[in-house]
């Protein structure tokens, strides 16, 4: 039945101003330079001077072609694929056509300008269709998969354990237990909605204090979050839950383990036009037998995610000692437009 059909997402056009795109652009034009250069050589000695050469003919169309794609990226972005495509394609033989046309009427021997502009169409074409098989790869359909599974995965000790503390609180605090319920619902309601476009950090700081404000009725004092974004940009975009499995994770194997108070460090500065957010938990002495043990989905869903929405611009590291274990994303800094946000919660 045709009902039963997948909806195919559509497919973008390349990121021109991502640095990972240009990169990527640069790196396999100057192979496939390579590639044209030595098969001709006759002499090692010569390389340097036909390399050059080469170099004169790709790189200023080339670089033109990056600089006014990127210039003229809010644009085109509002075009069909194919019409993205098209102009990309036309942008590129237009340069490399009138560079022919310049140098032809300065140097000789005449060099055509048919097959120039055929090579440059078959490159640029090439190059589109790589972009789109990796972009495929990379499909946000599969990342959603693997984050529904992550999201799936909100611990059942965390909810069963925050029920139990919820019963313990109904008699002695009946409005502290209240508001435990409306935060753990309120929780559960975001994690489960579509998450496929970018949040605000704003967003993602109240998710992350109604996560831990449950953690906090059930571990009490051993719960000890300290707070460093007094220079948080909250308008900044970032993937939607991206602090709450981390905290998550903090908790589960930096706070569980010891019975004594336990802090988890939250930092969240912009430096250089770059985000930088550092999550710091202590972990059990060392010998400390624990039931805890991670396989890293958390962190690899994170990594995926950030690849997926910033590409190369966007990394995840993480250091650990005996004392203590620390992740650190970098993110480029872009701000959601106003009105284009809304609030993680109803209340």
């Amino acid at each position: 039945m045709l009902l039963d059909k997948p909806i195919e997402e559509p497919v973008p056009l390349p990121d021109f101003r991502n640095f990972g795109v240009i990169l990527r652009i640069l790196v396999i034009v100057h192979l496939g330079m390579l590639a044209y250069v030595l098969p001709g050589l006759t002499s090692w000695d010569e390389w340097p001077i036909k390399l050059g050469e080469a170099a004169m003919w790709v790189e200023p169309p080339l670089l033109g072609t990056l600089m006014l794609l990127a210039l003229g990226m809010p644009y085109y972005k509002r075009l069909s694929y194919r019409m993205g495509v098209l102009l990309v394609v036309l942008v590129a033989m237009g340069l490399a056509g009138g560079q022919r046309m310049l140098l032809m009427s300065l140097l000789q021997p005449f060099t055509a300008l048919l097959p120039a502009l055929l090579f440059t169409m078959m490159l640029v074409v090439s190059l589109m269709l790589y972009m789109r098989l990796r972009w495929k790869s990379l499909s946000p359909r599969l990342t959603e998969a693997k984050l529904a599974a992550l999201q799936a995965r909100i611990r059942p000790h965390f909810f069963f354990n925050s029920l139990n503390a919820v019963l313990s609180l109904i008699r002695s605090e009946p409005r502290r237990a209240e508001q435990v319920l409306e935060d753990l619902a309120d929780l559960f309601r975001v994690v489960m909605v579509d998450k496929q476009q970018l949040s605000s950090l704003e967003c993602e700081i109240e998710i992350a204090r109604r996560y831990l404000n449950i953690e906090a009725v059930r571990l009490g004092d051993r719960l000890q979050v300290e707070w460093d974004i007094a220079q948080m940009p909250v308008a900044a975009t970032v993937p939607p839950l991206l602090l709450q499995p981390l905290l998550e994770n903090a908790i589960y194997y930096g706070v569980e383990p010891i019975l004594e108070p336990g802090p988890v460090q939250i930092s969240i500065s912009l430096k250089e036009k770059q985000l930088h957010l550092f999550i710091k938990n202590s972990l059990p002495p060392a010998g400390t037998v624990s039931q805890h043990r991670g396989n890293g989905m958390a962190l690899e869903n994170i990594r995926q995610r950030l690849l997926l929405h910033f590409d190369a611009e966007a990394n995840l590291s993480t250091y650990a000692n005996n004392d203590y274990y620390q992740v650190h994303i970098v993110l480029p800094y872009r701000e959601i437009p106003h009105g284009n946000t809304t609030a993680p919660f109803s209340s």
